[in-house]
C-alpha cells in the first residue's frame, strides 16, 4: 500500500473516531441544555454544535493532522476554519439534505440521518485535511523574502 494513502487513511479512521466521541458528546450537551437546564431546542443545539466542533478543533489538531516545525498556521486561523466547515456541511448541506430527503422523498429521519454521515463525514475530513489544517511551509516564505532583501 503506498506511505501517502496509508497515512490519509489512518487521518481518516482517527477523524472518525474523534467524530464518534464529538456525536456521543453533541448528544449528551443537546438533551442535557434541554431536559435539564430547560434550554431552546435550538439554543440547546447551538450550544452543542459551539462545544464539540472546539472539541473536535482540539482532538484533531492534537491527534489527526498534527503540523511540523514550520508547517503551521495560527491557531485562531484553523480554528475559525474548522467552524467554517462544520457549520458548511453540518448546517448548511445537513438542512438541505434533510429537507430533501424527508419532505420531498419521503425517507424516514433516521435513514437519511445515517446516509447524510456517508455525505457529511468524507466532506468534512477533506475540508479540514486539505483546508482548515493545511500544511504550509513558512520556512520556504522566509527563504522567498530572504531572497528578495
Amino acid at each position: 500500500m503506498n506511505k501517502k494513502f496509508k497515512n490519509i487513511l489512518t487521518q481518516f479512521i482517527k477523524f472518525g473516531m474523534v467524530g464518534i466521541v464529538n456525536t456521543v458528546l453533541s448528544y449528551l450537551i443537546t438533551n442535557g441544555s434541554y431536559y435539564i437546564l430547560h434550554l431552546h431546542e435550538q439554543i440547546s443545539n447551538l450550544i452543542s454544535f459551539l462545544i464539540t466542533v472546539l472539541i473536535s478543533y482540539l482532538l484533531n489538531s492534537r491527534f489527526v493532522f498534527r503540523q511540523e516545525e514550520g508547517q503551521h498556521q495560527p491557531w485562531y486561523r484553523a480554528l475559525a476554519k474548522v467552524y467554517a466547515s462544520y457549520a458548511l456541511t453540518e448546517l448548511v448541506l445537513m438542512g438541505i439534505l434533510l429537507f430533501v430527503q424527508e419532505r420531498l422523498l419521503g425517507i424516514p429521519h433516521y435513514i437519511a440521518t445515517f446516509v447524510n454521515l456517508c455525505v457529511t463525514v468524507p466532506l468534512n475530513f477533506i475540508l479540514n485535511k486539505f483546508w482548515a489544517y493545511r500544511k504550509r511551509d513558512n520556512r520556504k516564505d522566509n527563504r522567498k523574502t530572504s531572497n528578495i532583501s
